[in-house]
């Protein structure tokens, strides 16, 4: 589906992330891995045109049906992250136009009213039909992150790109994301890329994982390889993100 060819990215000339690999196929969840300023974010921004070129330079290419998004207009990308490609960023709240009504973007989605009300209520909105009417700084960081999740459902995009989905959310929700992506990619037969430094959460959710470390990506590997991994840089990784956990 997306076939990645990134051979390095730079910010301000120095070289942040290098020699990047990977393809993502239909019905599976890929997880990158890494600690906090290991360019998890920039990798993603990077793959739709979303880093600043002012200060960014991409080089490599990034295939999706014939077509290198790195070279592409910024038109295209535009009508691409509204459709196909849909983002959910760890900053929820700001993904909003704080003067716009909740209810333009269920509007944008097309989908009808009782099938916004339904998944709203799925994740646990107690009052779904209110929401139209809020604006978004009425919203908490909980609720706003929740609301980009539903909002991303029910554009069904072919590919569903999350930053740190969990870190504003608890237990209960968390797990019911879990759910809505496996079904998500199994029934639509979509795809899902997700950044995180959430050891369990990643486990349970994954199809592959692989992770970014001094700014190169290691293989993509089911849970069970990469936690049961002999390799001593996988090992190394992971103890230092249950070091920071701690």
């Amino acid at each position: 589906m997306l076939d990645v060819k990134i051979d390095h990215i730079l910010l301000n000339g120095s070289e942040i992330v290098k020699n990047i690999r990977f393809s993502l196929k239909q019905k599976m969840i890929y997880t990158i891995l890494g600690r906090n300023g290991s360019g998890k974010s920039t990798l993603i921004k990077a793959l739709t045109g979303l880093l600043n070129s002012g200060v960014y330079s991409v080089n490599g290419k990034v295939l999706l049906q014939n077509n290198d998004l790195l070279s592409c207009s910024s038109d295209y990308l535009i009508r691409l992250r509204s459709s196909q490609i849909k983002y959910v960023f760890q900053d929820p709240v700001n993904s909003f136009d704080h003067l716009k009504k909740l209810k333009y973007y269920f509007k944008k989605t097309g989908k009808p009213e009782e099938d916004v009300l339904k998944l709203l209520g799925e994740f646990l909105f107690e009052e779904p039909a209110k929401i139209f009417s809020m604006y978004p700084y009425e919203l908490s960081g909980g609720m706003a992150q929740r609301l980009n999740f539903v909002l991303a459902f029910l554009s069904s995009p072919d590919l569903l790109i999350l930053d740190e989905p969990t870190s504003g959310i608890d237990n209960a929700v968390s797990n019911l994301l879990l759910l809505k992506l496996k079904s998500f990619v199994c029934q639509e037969s979509k795809s899902v890329l997700l950044v995180t430094q959430d050891l369990n959460w990643a486990a349970k959710v994954s199809s592959k994982i692989a992770f970014l470390e001094n700014g190169t990506l290691s293989d993509f590997r089911t849970p069970e390889e990469f936690f049961n991994s002999s390799d001593n840089l996988v090992k190394s990784f992971l103890t230092s993100l249950q070091m920071i956990k701690k």
